[in-house]
Formats: structure tokens, sequence, C-alpha cells
């Protein structure tokens, strides 16, 4: 049973809950504003047929942390459909939940991409609600920047592990990395990964998983993927159970599938270095505690996994004018925002003996407060102080 909305509402947020239906296509769904005092509201949008309000708004809290993390200036949102992102009459549930959010879209929020949906979803949005301003991650030949099919998410979550490595005192060249989840982020990561040197020595999708400890070919994998989806590892062969990717031997571990997957059993047990978080909240509280006690840091998911938010920012400014951006120059900005922040972070973390999580959240929420201070959105009577 969803619990109370009003258990989880905070001093940050949620700012706004909407849950809209359609009776004609049975479209249900969720829109999360969280905080919006930094800039409107900006996160991706996914289709899950076990989707809860509750994870929405989950999501929407890890995006305020996100966009406040790298500076930029959007508020955390996000949208999610209940609903199978494979299902014949997809695009007609995609259409009524634009057509019953267009008083919010885009005013207050803007479409982007997240687990189910992809490019041509985001093309379906632009076109019900007639307004390039309503999705992000459009294809180029709308002229958007297609994120998910550069992969820049993935691309970042590499960079932010060799930098986080290089921070610790070690090389990721050379090191083994596990991947959990070869989805659109999984892939591109596996890819730069052995663009920097490091094996790839296992991945996973919901078919399975496949594991050498000589190192996959990822390249074959991609390929794979590219034809059959997640029965890539189906079709490379010596197919394994899939949560053998979150327990194989490596020194880089990298779960971007789904939430709270690294449990207490997993902390206790992975023989990695590192975990770089590649998806949203993939780590449990109690899991993160281990790993600090066993010396193993976390890169935060709003930290690791920013590639794409950073994308999708410069997509805002292309939603108009298509050529204000070079996508050959995001992959720069990527590399040097995520580097930094993962680099700081860690430092940080050690300097204070504060988990990685604790650190990068407390920088967020010294900007997001802030904002809120400079905007009067905190009661005169009860300010708090600022956070040091």
């Amino acid at each position: 049973m969803e619990e109370d909305a009003f258990s989880w509402m905070d001093e940050w947020g949620p700012e706004k809950v909407v849950c809209v239906s359609d009776r004609r296509s049975g479209m249900r769904g969720v829109l999360v504003l969280d905080n919006t005092a930094r800039g409107m509201g900006k996160g991706g949008t996914r289709m899950s047929p076990t989707l809860t309000v509750r994870e929405v708004a989950r999501l929407a809290r890890t995006m305020t942390w996100k966009w406040a993390a790298l500076d930029l200036f959007h508020g955390g949102a996000k949208a999610g459909i209940l609903g199978d992102p494979h299902a014949p009459d997809k695009e007609r549930i995609l259409r009524a939940f634009a057509r019953a959010l267009h008083n919010e879209v885009p005013a207050e929020y803007v479409f982007g991409l997240d687990m189910g949906l992809a490019e041509r979803d985001a093309a379906v949005f632009l076109d019900e609600l007639g307004d390039r301003g309503a999705a992000v991650g459009l294809p180029r030949a709308l002229g958007g920047l297609p994120y998910d099919e550069l992969g820049v998410t993935g691309f970042g979550v590499a960079e932010a592990a060799d930098a986080a490595a290089t921070e610790s005192g070690w090389r990721l060249a050379g090191s083994r990395v596990a991947i959990q989840g070869f989805g659109a982020v999984g892939e591109a990561a596996a890819r730069r990964f052995v663009e920097l040197g490091a094996t790839v020595v296992a991945v996973s999708t919901a078919a399975g998983a496949v594991h050498d400890p000589e190192g996959l070919d990822v390249t074959r994998l991609s390929g794979l993927r590219a034809d059959v989806g997640d029965d890539c590892v189906r079709e490379y062969g010596n197919v394994q159970p899939a949560d053998v990717a979150l327990s194989v031997p490596a020194d880089v571990l990298v779960p971007a599938a789904r939430e709270d997957v690294i449990d207490d059993g997993i902390a206790l047990a992975t023989t990695a270095r590192l975990v770089v978080e590649g998806a949203n909240l993939p780590t449990t509280s109690r899991a993160r505690e281990i790993l600090a006690k066993r010396g193993i840091p976390v890169v935060p998911d709003f930290i690791a996994n920013a590639g794409g938010i950073v994308a999708a920012a410069h997509s805002m400014d292309m939603r108009y004018s298509p050529f204000t951006v070079n996508p050959d120059d995001i992959f720069t900005m990527i590399s040097t925002k995520l580097r930094a922040n993962a680099a700081a972070v860690l430092a940080e973390a050690r300097r204070t003996e504060q988990t990685p999580h604790t650190a990068a959240q407390r920088l967020a929420q010294q900007r997001v407060l802030a904002a809120m201070r400079l905007r009067g959105q905190l009661p005169i009577d009860t300010l708090p102080e600022p956070l040091s």
C-alpha cells in the first residue's frame, strides 16, 4: 500500500505532487516537483509496471541534489508512468500522460528520459504538446541532443570512476570492472572503461549475466545489445544468474540498473575497492555504512551519473535554437564536471570522516538552502543556520 504522502514531506519538499489518470487509455502517472528554489523542475520520466509514487518522489529528491551538486540552475523533479514500456499501446499512454500534464509542461517541468523511455518517446511528447520546450533528449532529426544515443551518462560514470580511483591512490587502467545493468548507461560505461584501460569482467541484464575473469568482448556485447536488447547476454554465451555481476571478483563495482540492489550482504562480501553508482539510489543506507567501515568509497549517484543532466541542461538551451550547442563539446563538459566533483567529494569525505554521500549531500544542501533563503522560501521565525 502506498504510504501517506504527508509522511515524506520535509523542509526541502516536495513542493507539488500531481497524480494523473485517463479512463480511456488506462494511463496512470505522477509528476513530483521536489524543490525548484534554483530553477524550474527538470528530471527524467520513467515507465515501469512496478512504479510507485514514493519511488518517483525519491528520484525527484535525488535530482534536487544532482542539479545543485553540479551547480546547474534547475530544480529537482521526476515523472513516472505506471505501465509496461514494451506494450503495443505505449504511444497512446504517453500521449495521454502528456495531455494530462499540459498545465505543468513546459511551464514548471520539462520531460526527460529515464528507464523505459527513449528518444522517440521524447518526440511523442513534443508532438502531443506542440511545443519544443516540452521535452529534451529528442532525436537528431528533430534538432535534439540524443543523449541516450550518445551514451553521455555511462561515459560520465566511467570518468567519475577514473577520478575516484586516482583520488584513492590507484589507477583505473588495468583494473577489473563489473557492471550490473547493461542498458543505455551500463553499455556506454563499459565502452568508456575499456577506452580508459580497464577490463570489464562481468555485465548483467534482466535476462542474466556473463562473466569472464580475463575480460569480456565489450564491442561484441554492444553489437548484440543493439540487435536483441537484454538477450545479448544469452547470445554471448555461458549466461549465468543476473545477480552474479554483483558478486564476482572486481576492483570496481558499478550498479547501473535499479534502486537498492546493493544490500548488507553484498556490501559485506564485495571484493571491490570502489563502488560507482551508475543507477539512481542503488545502495541502501545500511550498505553504505558497511562499505565505509570496510574502507570502500562509494561515488554517489548524483555525482557519478550526472553526465545525462549536463547534456540535458544544454539540451534546454537547444530547444528553441538547435545550433547553440556543439554536441562534440558535451563530453568535455561532462568529463571536466564529473571528474572534479568525484575527486572533491572523496577528498572531503576523507577530511571530515564522513561517507561520500554525506559530503556530497552537504555541498548540494548548502546551495539549495542559499537559494531558498534568497527567495524567501523559509519561515522567518525558524530560519535554520547555514550549513558549514
